[in-house]
């Protein structure tokens, strides 16, 4: 396991001395943050590769936070919340968050989140290909810009991602659940898999010149959604 710097942002003092301390026994180097407000400076001062972030903060809350980040980045980032409604956890993902905890937690369960969300990273990071390129349609996993016919496409983080996953895999039927599995690193067993139809839904009225009839995301039915190159 690679150690790396972690933000984690909670108003609860209690919270955080227990989860740095296992992420700090876990050789990563922690930082912390009590509001919003701090967060973002933080953000901005010392770039973290990995932020745990409470939900219900004073001042800026923890999606508008996410908001921020995933405007300017792709790092990772697990939600801690107290509300274990599905509404909230499904706002968060479709923002780009990368895991989601409810509290009362296991902190030790939350470093081995940590953990496994780092690996992820680092293994997604080490297979991304330079560019994808399909008659018109520039896909820059780097950049993460996308363009069509020379016009930049504007793909929310998530969108972004199952378009990249798709294209990287050309005429390959993935079902909804093996993109929540693949894109979101979540599962069918409490996440809504027609969160997967939205995002579809959302990217082929972005790149499609008839989205009812789609060029470039098809629906192979009873099964899943393809990559047409």
């Amino acid at each position: 396991m690679t150690a790396a710097k972690v933000l984690v942002v909670d108003d609860e003092p209690t919270v955080r001395e227990v989860v740095v301390g296992y992420l700090r026994r876990d050789g990563h180097e922690v930082a912390e943050a009590s509001n919003g407000n701090v967060a973002l400076e933080l953000l901005d001062t010392e770039p973290p590769d990995l932020v745990v972030l409470d939900m219900m903060l004073p001042g800026v809350n923890g999606l508008d936070i996410l908001r921020r980040i995933r405007a300017t980045s792709d790092i990772p980032v697990i939600m801690l919340t107290a509300r274990a409604e599905e509404s909230d956890r499904v706002a968060g993902l479709e923002l780009g968050a990368d895991d989601y905890v409810v509290k009362p937690f296991s902190p030790r369960e939350l470093a081995a989140r940590v953990n496994g969300v780092l690996r992820r990273t680092a293994v997604r990071e080490s297979s991304i290909p330079q560019s994808l390129e399909f008659d018109g349609l520039h896909i820059d996993p780097l950049s993460r810009e996308v363009k069509l016919n020379g016009d930049i496409v504007d793909l929310a983080p998530k969108e972004f991602d199952v378009l990249t996953f798709l294209a990287a895999s050309p005429r390959q039927v993935f079902s909804r659940a093996q993109l929540l599995e693949k894109v979101w690193h979540s599962s069918s067993d409490w996440q809504d898999p027609a969160t997967v139809t939205v995002h579809v839904r959302r990217i082929r009225n972005k790149i499609e010149v008839d989205p009812e009839s789609p060029r470039w995301i098809t629906t192979v039915w009873g099964v899943g959604y393809r990559f047409e190159p």
